[in-house]
């Protein structure tokens, strides 16, 4: 759990750096012009703070969800099952997954605590269109983490594919389970174990929120 922490409170952090410069600016750049913003906000809000629901999913509506390739994120996770999906039933697991990681980034953000990021030194290759991007991220009293952005060039912006967190990829965490569940009871299956979850982290949050 506190792996999946990381992997979205820096994406968090890395989607709202994007959202801040409609510029050309390189994706390092990005991140250490904006990172500290981001922040500012999620420490300043006393609601988001607090855990209210519905303003930490407006917020990651807006800052993170535009900046992420949900439907490549999704497509190498499910792996190779992922042709043995009707092009219907694709776009149910990117919609699904899609609201899976919306609510863990929400719960990402009332966990901030004091959290810096770190951006390594980064030359931009010529001419590539996707690039990592090494960051850290800092708190006192506790040991650095890594965390590398796997990230592609759109047509006007970067836009993440994966993320690592001290090595272990996001995409291929997901992979695993995913797998099991398709070998278990197929592309229905898998479909399901969404549906379900996302119904069940909603039925939690409607709890919380009495």
């Amino acid at each position: 759990m506190k792996k999946l922490f990381v992997f979205c409170f820096g994406a968090a952090l890395l989607a709202a750096s994007l959202g801040a410069h409609a510029e050309a600016l390189s994706p390092d750049v990005m991140i250490k012009n904006t990172a500290q913003e981001i922040l500012d906000i999620v420490k300043q809000d006393k609601d988001i703070r607090a855990g209210d629901k519905k303003k930490v999913i407006a917020l990651v509506e807006a800052k993170v969800l535009p900046h992420f390739d949900f439907e490549r994120m999704t497509r190498l996770a499910v792996g190779k099952s992922w042709k043995k999906a009707s092009p219907e039933q694709q776009k149910t697991i990117v919609a699904e997954f899609r609201n899976l990681l919306v609510r863990t980034y929400t719960n990402a953000f009332t966990r901030y605590n004091d959290q810096t990021v770190e951006v390594k030194p980064f030359k931009m290759p010529s001419g590539a269109d996707e690039v990592t991007i090494k960051t850290v991220i800092l708190k006192t009293g506790a040991q650095p983490v890594a965390v590398d952005y796997e990230m592609e060039k759109m047509a006007d912006d970067w836009k993440v594919f994966d993320m690592s967190v001290e090595g272990v990829s996001l995409v291929t965490t997901y992979r695993g389970s995913f797998g099991d569940q398709v070998a278990q009871s197929g592309i229905d299956g898998l479909i399901k174990m969404l549906v379900d979850k996302n119904a069940a982290n909603n039925a939690l949050g409607k709890g919380a929120a009495k």
